[in-house]
């Protein structure tokens, strides 16, 4: 492995990291099942690849949830997220539930794996956490970088066509959330409108395959150009 030095974090990051160990533990207990978008994605590229899976990584991967579906595909797994305390959730969710993976803190817009690693690789629920623009084209163009020749990944990003938006362009904003006891955290996330998740993917290193609309979110399925 190899990229940037983790340690020297830029403020956004930090940002990002302290929300997240701040909530780690209660984040954890809410995300028990994968999103069915990845299951089928991942299903779909098992199948491409004659069944089972090879190296693959799980970027933003939290509890491990996505990790874990990965693994039992027979993949390789390497979890990557910039909160400890969320991997440290993802290494007790895997001693408990007897599957291997590896795991790394890491920034997603500075991602420490070497060039063409992966097979396979997983970016959801995350994009939408970085600022502003130019850091998240960036973190694109790092997923183009460690995919393999052939390797294809699947992308997604809360977006406008969530019914609990009501704006059609893409926006910064902020999102509560609410530990037990009623703490409220709050979390940056940039909705995006899907004529502008669109734009991102063909200004980054990365080529679209499809691209959908599912549960409020925007979903592509990328390779490397």
């Amino acid at each position: 492995m190899g990229g940037g030095n983790q340690e020297q974090a830029d403020p956004t990051t930090a940002s990002v990291r302290a929300t997240y160990d701040r909530i780690a533990d209660h984040f954890a207990t809410t995300r028990e099942h994968p999103w069915p978008e990845v299951v089928q994605f991942v299903e779909r590229e098992a199948s491409r690849c004659g069944g089972s899976l090879s190296r693959a990584i799980d970027i933003g991967c939290a509890n491990g949830r996505h990790t874990q579906l990965l693994a039992d595909h027979g993949a390789d797994p390497v979890g990557i997220d910039v909160s400890r305390e969320l991997l440290r959730a993802g290494q007790r969710r895997a001693a408990d539930r007897g599957f291997r993976a590896a795991w790394v803190c890491g920034d997603a817009g500075r991602l420490p794996i070497v060039d063409n690693t992966a097979s396979i690789a997983i970016y959801v629920a995350t994009l939408h956490h970085l600022r502003p623009r130019a850091v998240r084209i960036e973190s694109l163009n790092e997923l183009a970088r460690v995919l393999t020749t052939g390797g294809r990944a699947l992308v997604s990003a809360w977006s406008t066509e969530h019914d609990r938006f009501d704006r059609t362009e893409g926006f910064d904003t902020t999102v509560q959330w609410t530990l037990p006891g009623g703490e409220t955290v709050p979390r940056f996330y940039h909705i995006y409108s899907p004529d502008e998740f669109r734009e991102d993917l063909r200004c980054s290193d990365l080529s679209v395959i499809d691209i959908q609309i599912s549960s409020g979110n925007c979903y592509a399925t990328v390779t490397a150009q």
